[in-house]
């Protein structure tokens, strides 16, 4: 539970660590604070207050709250609740996300919609909210989980890369949470990877890949990933997987969230700095005003894990 509780708080710390250096170079985390424990990483900035989690954790907040209320996966209803969401103008939302979500289109036609016309939808959107969906079908198994993963992607995004990457950290979650080393893993977890989609995954979750060598930006579902992974293998503990993430510059609130949802997975919610959680509140735009802080985070990590 420590570690399920974990993903999620751990996700959410990073989304809002992340969320200050949004589409800011390479390395300018470590140059604002360049020596480690000093304080102050939670800095706002951006529209951010300090602490303040983005789209990123919303959406997974919804998610898991539907899986709670429904006890289990419930499409049409995760759709309405994102659909409500993204009316109550956020104050960050995907640009894709959002015309799937407001095209007026029903939940199961809106995403596949967007991609047959725009024919781009390989953003990591979906990616950025699985923290909660990931530990709750932990439990269910490999299948489970990641059927589910696929099917939470593909509300909003209509090209199968992002349902396959979304599944890939499905999976890793599922397996650290079984006291695996979700590294040794990866190679039998590509097995199960869209075999149209593989060579892409094989490439950036590779030991010797670098986020340096990106063929796109780190908004795409798949180095998004692999820079995650990275961040997690290239370092031994959560704040230095962290930091590593936000560092890399780019899209670094969802960098940021994935690294922050595998770490805390790998060395639970004892491993994340107090002074990162102390501020952290999640708004729900839509839900009557409500801000999610630790404690109601934990809770839910413990209902969806339980």
């Amino acid at each position: 539970m420590e570690r399920v509780i974990g993903a999620v708080v751990g996700s959410a710390v990073g989304d809002a660590l992340g969320a200050p250096f949004e589409f800011g170079p390479e390395g300018a985390f470590s140059a604002r604070f360049p020596r480690p424990g000093v304080g102050g990483e939670m800095c706002g900035g951006g529209g951010w207050d300090p602490g303040e989690a983005t789209d990123d954790t919303q959406m997974a907040v919804l998610v898991g709250e539907s899986l709670l209320d429904h006890r289990g996966l419930d499409l049409p209803d995760i759709f309405a609740r994102f659909r409500k969401w993204a009316a109550s103008e956020p104050k960050d939302i995907g640009l894709q996300t959002e015309d799937v979500l407001t095209n007026g289109m029903p939940w199961d036609q809106a995403a596949a919609i967007h991609f047959q016309v725009n024919q781009r939808a390989a953003g990591n959107g979906s990616l950025m909210r699985a923290s909660t969906s990931a530990i709750h079908f932990a439990r269910a198994g490999q299948s489970a989980t990641m059927d589910a993963a696929r099917r939470i992607a593909a509300l909003t995004h209509g090209d199968r890369a992002a349902w396959e990457g979304t599944a890939i950290f499905h999976e890793i979650v599922r397996v650290t949470l079984a006291d695996a080393d979700p590294l040794d893993a990866l190679a039998d977890i590509l097995d199960l990877v869209h075999p149209d989609h593989r060579p892409r995954y094989a490439a950036v979750l590779a030991p010797d890949w670098h986020p340096d060598l990106a063929t796109e930006f780190n908004g795409a579902v798949w180095p998004c990933l692999g820079s995650a992974v990275w961040a997690l293998r290239t370092t031994t503990t959560f704040e230095d997987a962290l930091c590593a993430a936000v560092d890399i510059g780019g899209d670094t609130d969802t960098v940021a969230a994935v690294t922050g949802g595998l770490a805390g997975a790998r060395y639970g919610l004892g491993a994340i700095p107090v002074r990162w959680v102390e501020p952290l509140h999640v708004p729900l735009p839509g839900f009557g005003g409500r801000v999610l802080r630790l404690r109601e985070l934990v809770g839910l990590a413990q209902r969806l894990g339980g």
